[in-house]
């Protein structure tokens, strides 16, 4: 993998670059469509491609390792055979998922023990696993495998899990480099940053990963239940700290709102499954501000979704008809709303993107928050 920085704001942090995977090259910043058991929810890849211009999507190591399983992925010639999207891939690393099944899960030095969660089996993830399972998905970019420590969360717990990532982190790179990749293109495995809302953790974090000098870089465990306040001020801490001239991935991460303020920090990637997940409700983002497409006031709008975006879906169907399926909940509403919401997300990166590459992007910023985070 290979990191080019095409142009950085004047009146921010933000930067435009470029990724080259095998599998080809990645705008920054990007967002990453989230498709967590080997789908985007609801959304087909020619969508993916011709609709929402998706440049990458993710797949989640935890899902993919329990269902399908290891042996079918490998007989399929791995995720990108699997699902057939010949784009570039990322995967996470089953961190947050152990993490949030709590009472079915036990963390020690060795790694993570864990119930799955479909029928209450036993597994356990070490991080020297977790590289082993990412070499069978075969995506473009791995993860490492971390703790995502909650929130709240008290600094002694987040000092020794911050520590104690750091140990997997070795074991990670120890397996990664003494193992080659399986389906004919390379694989890149991206260390992340963690240390809950303690910047003097942050930066140790931030430092250390940094001295591993891997490809990219990735920020964990924010967006997990803080202060947005606070997310910025972790992001601003560790983005000065990690190296320039390699991608910066912002995991989990956020509203329209969020994603601006991280490129103004000095973000290239994100991913979130709010997109899919509040169209599944009936929230729309749009180029004009937030819709709950739920209410009485669309009953009877004719007028396109959104007839700014390049997208089939968001100028061919009315509010009207999106809110008649949403209520009726009708399997068509999810996946228009699905497929409009990844359509808004990655046309606001391009638009970032193009403001950067302009140098008015930090004029734009403000402007573009105010607009695009109002309800309508």
């Amino acid at each position: 993998m290979k990191f080019e920085l095409k142009k950085t704001d004047a009146g921010s942090k933000a930067r435009a670059g470029k990724i080259s995977t095998d599998h080809g090259d990645i705008l920054t910043p990007i967002f990453m469509p989230v498709g967590t058991a080997g789908t985007v929810k609801g959304v087909h890849q020619r969508e993916l491609k011709e609709d929402i211009h998706a440049q990458i999507i993710l797949g989640n190591t935890y899902h993919l390792y329990l269902r399908p399983g290891l042996d079918v992925l490998q007989k399929a010639g791995g995720l990108h055979g699997f699902n057939g999207w010949d784009k570039p891939i990322l995967t996470d690393s089953g961190g947050y998922q152990v993490f949030s099944l709590k009472e079915m899960r036990k963390i020690t030095e060795e790694g993570a023990k864990f119930s799955s969660h479909i029928d209450g089996s036993k597994h356990m993830f070490s991080p020297e696993y977790v590289m082993d399972i990412q070499r069978v998905i075969g995506a473009d970019i791995i993860m490492a495998f971390d703790e995502c420590t909650p929130y709240p969360c008290d600094y002694g717990y987040a000092e020794n899990s911050m520590h104690m990532t750091h140990r997997w982190l070795k074991r990670c790179i120890k397996r990664f480099d003494e193992t080659e990749p399986i389906y004919g293109h390379s694989q890149t495995l991206f260390p992340i940053v963690q240390g809950s809302v303690y910047p003097d953790l942050r930066k140790q974090s931030a430092e250390f990963i940094a001295e591993q000098n891997r490809e990219g870089n990735a920020i964990g465990g924010l967006s997990v239940g803080e202060p947005a306040e606070d997310m910025y001020a972790m992001l601003e801490v560790v983005n000065d700290i990690l190296p320039k001239e390699k991608p910066r991935y912002l995991m989990g991460v956020g509203t329209p709102e969020n994603i601006l303020e991280g490129i103004a920090l000095g973000t290239d990637m994100f991913d979130c499954v709010m997109p899919t997940r509040n169209a599944r409700n009936g929230m729309l983002f749009t180029t004009e501000g937030i819709i709950n497409i739920r209410n009485k006031k669309w009953e009877d709008d004719f007028s396109p979704i959104d007839p700014n975006l390049d997208c089939y879906a968001s100028k061919f169907y009315t509010k009207a008809y999106l809110k008649h399926l949403i209520k009726c909940k009708e399997m068509l509403g999810s996946q228009i709303a699905s497929v409009h919401n990844l359509a808004f997300y990655i046309w606001l990166v391009e638009q970032a993107r193009e403001h950067i590459l302009a140098g008015d992007f930090a004029t734009w910023k403000p402007k573009a928050i105010k607009q695009f985070m109002q309800r309508l």
